[in-house]
């Protein structure tokens, strides 16, 4: 499969979707379609499968390869800079694709109804607990005129989390519904996608799409940094098109 398209209510210009590992060249603990430099893997693979990669998109775009460090920073696609920390992008031109990679992390996706501006985030629970979705809303002048979509990422049934996670969310509207405890003190299960869709729409967006896809739960479709430790990456794009591509 190596590329699916989103089945979310989009403008007719935008494009969004998300790699999984099916196809590619990489071997060992990162064989399909590894498209993370950072992982340990042969550059020439991950070369060869970022190739991949951009010749199925639509239109061709360049893609907006972000250094992601669970940081709070947004760019602009165009300005994408592999020496700054970096984990969201948006962009207004068809000439760049929106890029966060992950393996278990959420993609989350926002693009405005109009399809004039489009953005993505890496949001793993540091990062959304920093305020990385408010960041990357904070690039939309009317966030009620945005929707927003969350891809493959860890489910709650498999991201057990200590204290010190439960703590970082504690200043949050109803954190507590968010996290089951489990039968060993001072563990829960968390859900992620659940608290960002929460903040999305205290954020003031319109609506906010789950692709109800687990990370983990699924070895030989997706990566999972929580089941395997060493593994590759999963790419996450949206992209606006010329309205006469289709």
């Amino acid at each position: 499969m190596s590329f699916e398209y989103a089945n979310w209510p989009l403008p007719d210009n935008v494009r969004a979707g998300w790699s999984d590992r099916i196809g590619g060249v990489s071997e060992g603990p990162f064989h399909g379609l590894n498209l993370g430099r950072h992982v340990a893997d042969k550059p020439e693979h991950v070369a060869l499968n970022r190739q991949h990669l951009a010749e199925q998109l639509l239109g061709r775009p360049s893609i907006a390869w972000l250094n992601q460090t669970h940081s709070t920073v947004v760019t602009e696609a165009s300005q994408a800079d592999s020496s700054k920390s970096q984990d969201a992008s948006y962009s207004t031109d068809t000439k760049h694709a929106c890029c966060v990679m992950t393996a278990d992390c959420l993609p989350v996706f926002f693009w405005q109804h109009d399809g004039n501006k489009v953005a993505v985030a890496h949001a793993g629970w540091r990062g959304l607990a920093d305020g990385i979705l408010a960041e990357t809303m904070a690039v939309f002048d009317q966030p009620e005129k945005v929707s927003c979509g969350i891809g493959p990422a860890i489910s709650q049934a498999n991201f057990q989390v200590g204290e010190d996670v439960i703590d970082a969310f504690s200043s949050w509207p109803e954190y507590r519904n968010f996290f089951r405890a489990q039968s060993q003190v001072g563990k829960y299960l968390a859900d992620l996608p659940g608290l960002a869709k929460d903040q999305l729409l205290r954020l003031g967006a319109s609506s906010v799409y789950l692709s109800e896809l687990c990370s983990f739960d699924d070895a030989t479709r997706f990566y999972s940094y929580r089941r395997d430790g060493v593994t590759g990456r999963m790419a996450n794009l949206i992209w606006r098109v010329d309205e006469s591509a289709g």
